[in-house]
């Protein structure tokens, strides 16, 4: 069994004509509301140094916020709709299969090839979307590696079965001693992360068992710890790139745990199992950093960033997607992550100025002398660095990619990694989620009337799907368009008629056009299938509405604070709690049909589907042309005949 080793980085001596270094480190899904709480409690000693001596900013992503996409971004210094990497996975245009996006995709240079054009040594380690493995000058071990190597019943270097998985690919040889395997973690490693049993850690390894998914993201942690450490001891690149996907996946799977109060049940038996894997792993984290901060010469400037940053301590309104302690797909990313600079040419001290992720790529570059391009549109971010002005820019890096195939095959992992990105909800979109995720990049650079052209292009292909229906009426009504954008809403929610987005904008249109009443009505609907939904409710109140259909009996009013709390209470896990609280709520309203869908969803957490049938179609005694109740009625009664 292999034990988790404090990470430590050789030290190197410095030679006087040393050249200027870069060091990358990319933290996936590190949040910074998070760090600053940890720093405040002193558990992030290294952390706190970057802050203290270095320059500081929170990294503003875009949507959509899919790690391949915004990975690339800052290794490209382009947009999604330039560099094309647009989702975890792509389509095979003859096959039509799904495919996990690799660099052959990539359509634009990326840093490691624009700083060997310019002669620069460089190494990419775990980076997204780097298999098949480019020829640089100097190293990339792509970000397969961790699935040819990480399963028991791969044996490692096997001919045939690793092309690409490294450059150069004898390589593959050299880094083999580095790897961990999840069989290799002993009970004594997981402990200093989670409560499991010898028996529980023995389980067969399946991305659908959280524990072997989180053996999975802590052994790839310390394989691209290890293999950097090596790559930096041996080789001193001018540019260092080393990607951890560690504290994302943990976020992912524990996250909804992160010191939330007042769980019971099945959550709190959770909380004390794996409750503080997430703290854990920031600290780990910070042990990486201090590793670095302890060998980096005078010559080398640390940038340690993240793609995005992760909601935590929230419980999700549907208590049954903490059940597998999956916080599933993108939903619970926020919009900014970290960006510190540390050593050569940085200023102490310093607040960086809104950087985005363009300004990655660019800054990179001037630190190691590299001339960014004209048609980068990131910023150099000088106001923290020392001695050094936006620098002259080449008109561009790129050349012409040619003889590479749209799609590769690593045939040995490529369901592996499907595998996991279904495990956490990142793949199912029933158009091509890729160039879905293109057109939205449009949008969100106010590109209106191209996404509007995109969004219909993918309508032709997928004319029943809702959401690009709701997607192209956002763009039409961006352009002023507002009937073209109320036939398509109207489509939308014909096809899903409990999208409360979908109601939200078309009552916006409305309100454009100056139709009140019809405004008022859609922000009503949305709220029904959608209480929380924020944007009708603030909507509703600037035009002096109340949220809800109509003032209420003092009756129904005291049952539905009662629901409320019987809400809180399956959020919690306390189901037994909820459907007491239902019952009371029910004898104060029996007529009040809120009631009969929250018992429904706290009889389906339960595993009572009988139960919950039961409520729905009581529900729908009281509503009848109630969508919500019709639609979950329909699924339930699905499942039932589906199950033996």
């Amino acid at each position: 069994m292999r034990t988790i080793l404090p990470v430590a980085f050789a030290v190197g001596l410095l030679g006087c004509s040393a050249p200027d270094r870069v060091f990358l480190l990319g933290l996936d899904g590190a949040d910074p509301d998070v760090i600053d709480q940890l720093m405040a409690e002193g558990r992030l000693p290294n952390f706190a140094r970057l802050r203290q001596e270095g320059a500081y900013g929170r990294l503003d992503s875009a949507p959509p916020l899919l790690s391949p996409i915004l990975w690339t971004t800052i290794a490209t210094g382009k947009p999604p709709d330039q560099h094309r990497i647009a989702h975890f996975v792509a389509f095979d245009d003859a096959s039509g299969e799904r495919l996990p996006v690799t660099s052959r995709m990539r359509k634009t240079e990326a840093l490691w090839t624009i700083a060997s054009q310019a002669g620069r040594s460089v190494s990419a380690v775990g980076w997204w979307a780097t298999w098949p493995a480019e020829a640089v000058h100097g190293t990339i071990v792509s970000d397969h590696l961790c699935y040819h190597f990480l399963f028991e019943e791969t044996a490692a270097g096997r001919e045939g079965e690793t092309a690409g998985v490294t450059y150069p690919p004898d390589l593959i040889q050299r880094i083999a001693p580095e790897v961990v395997k999840p069989g290799d973690l002993s009970l004594q490693d997981l402990s200093g992360f989670l409560t499991v049993t010898a028996a529980e850690s023995s389980r067969p390894f399946s991305f659908d068992d959280d524990l072997s998914h989180f053996k999975w993201a802590l052994s790839a942690t310390m394989t691209y710890e290890a293999i950097g450490r090596k790559v930096w001891n041996e080789e001193r690149p001018d540019l260092m790139m080393l990607y951890i996907e560690g504290l994302d996946t943990v976020s992912h799977l524990y996250g909804h745990l992160y010191r939330a109060q007042g769980l019971s049940g099945e959550l709190a038996e959770q909380q004390l199992r794996y409750g503080l894997a997430v703290e854990r792993m920031y600290e780990h984290a910070d042990r990486v950093i201090g590793g670095i901060l302890d060998v980096i010469d005078r010559r080398t400037t640390l940038i340690v960033l993240s793609d995005h940053g992760f909601r935590l301590g929230e419980l999700p309104d549907d208590p049954s997607t903490t059940r597998d302690m999956r916080r599933v797909s993108e939903t619970w990313h926020e919009p900014q992550g970290i960006l510190y600079m540390h050593g050569h040419r940085v200023k102490p001290y310093v607040r960086l100025t809104q950087p985005e992720l363009l300004d990655v790529a660019p800054t990179v570059l001037s630190l190691l002398g590299i001339p960014p391009a004209i048609d980068m549109p990131g910023r150099t971010l000088t106001e923290g660095l020392k001695g050094l002005a936006e620098p002259p820019r080449v008109a561009t890096w790129e050349r012409a990619r040619q003889g590479n195939p749209a799609t590769a095959r690593d045939p040995q992992v490529d369901e592996e990694i499907l595998e996991k990105l279904e495990s956490l909800g990142y793949v199912g979109a029933s158009s091509p989620a890729g160039d879905r995720n293109l057109a939205a990049a449009l949008f969100a650079q106010g590109r209106y009337e191209e996404a509007a052209t995109a969004y219909a292009q993918l309508l032709v292909a997928s004319p029943e799907d809702g959401a690009l229906h709701a997607s192209l009426a956002g763009a039409l009504g961006a352009l002023g368009r507002y009937d073209e954008a109320l036939v398509h809403l109207t489509r939308a929610l014909a096809i899903d008629p409990l999208s409360a987005e979908a109601w939200h904008n078309r009552a916006v249109v409305h309100e454009r056009r100056g139709d009140t009443g019809a405004a008022i009505a859609d922000y009503r609907e949305a709220l029904r299938y959608n209480p929380s939904y924020a944007p009708s409710r603030e909507a509703l109140g600037r035009l002096g509405e109340p949220g809800d259909f109509a003032p209420l009996p003092e009756h129904q009013v005291r049952a539905r604070l009662i629901a409320e709390r019987a809400a809180h209470a399956a959020r919690s896990g306390d189901y037994a709690g909820a459907m007491r609280l239902l019952d009371e709520a029910e004898s104060a309203a029996p007529e009040f049909a809120l009631i009969h869908q929250y018992r429904s969803n706290v009889a389906y957490l339960m595993g009572d589907r009988a139960r919950a049938i039961a409520a729905l179609r009581k529900g729908l005694s009281l509503e009848p042309d109630n969508a919500l109740f019709q639609e979950n009625l329909k699924r339930l009664l699905a499942a039932a005949k589906e199950t033996p």
